[in-house]
Parts: structure tokens; sequence; C-alpha cells
């Protein structure tokens, strides 16, 4: 079965809820197995956080939107995170070390754990494409 979704929310904090939601209801039409189901969604939120907290981190007064799009297709599972904030710098990307201990800073790990590829890609419009994909 294929099923492709697109929804943009506001990029602050109180949107984070709105994407994990419409994650949850787009990840449960799909065949994926019920115990992966909230993994994808932990990874979905912590990317759509990251975006929040990194890409706009100077400026949350913004009008922006970020865009999500989940695609299934020949059992792959493709998220892609579109937004127009400040342009990432992918060697700067890496997790806190796991023998840290204290909250946060552990989504790019959780994410990197949950997917099989996490790869930035050029898009059109817009500054910065996140795809994480799934096979299942």
């Amino acid at each position: 079965m294929d099923i492709s979704e697109i929804k943009d929310f506001p990029v602050n904090s109180k949107s984070l809820r709105e994407v994990r939601e419409f994650s949850r209801e787009v990840i449960s039409k799909s065949s994926i197995l019920e115990e992966s189901k909230e993994e994808l969604v932990l990874a979905i939120g912590e990317a759509a956080q990251n975006i929040v907290k990194h890409a706009y981190k100077d400026n949350l007064d913004t009008n922006d939107k970020m865009q999500i799009k989940i695609s299934f297709k020949n059992k792959i599972l493709e998220i892609g995170f579109f937004d127009k904030g400040k342009p990432i710098v992918e060697e700067n990307i890496k997790h806190r070390s796991l023998d840290d201990i204290k909250p946060g800073g552990l989504g790019t790990y959780f994410i990197q754990q949950i997917m099989d590829e996490v790869v930035f890609k050029e898009a059109t419009g817009w500054h910065n494409n996140l795809v994480l994909t799934k096979k299942y």
C-alpha cells in the first residue's frame, strides 16, 4: 500500500505535539509492526524538535513553517523534513557522549538508532531537507 501525506507546522515548541499526532496518525495506516510505531514517532518528534531548537534557535519569533512528508512505498518508510531555518552544517551534528548522564542531547542518537538512513539532501525553496528512511 502506498501512502504519502504532507503537512506544514509552525516552527515552535507548541507544534511538536501536533507533529507527533500527525506522525502517529499516518504511521497507524501502515503495515509497520506495532512495536516499531512509537519508536518512529519518537524519531520524527526528535527531528522536528531539533529543527525548532537548532535551525531556528536565534529566530523563534518567525512565521516560518516546517513541512513534514511521510511516505510509504515498497516497504520503505521515508520521512522528509523541510525548513528555511539556519542552514545545517552536517559535520556539526552529533549527540553527546552516552557516558555523560544528564537530560537532553540524545535526540540525534535515538534517530540514528531507530532509522536505517539519515541524510541531508538539497531541496528547491528550502534551506534544509532532512530525510529519514526505514525499511520494514
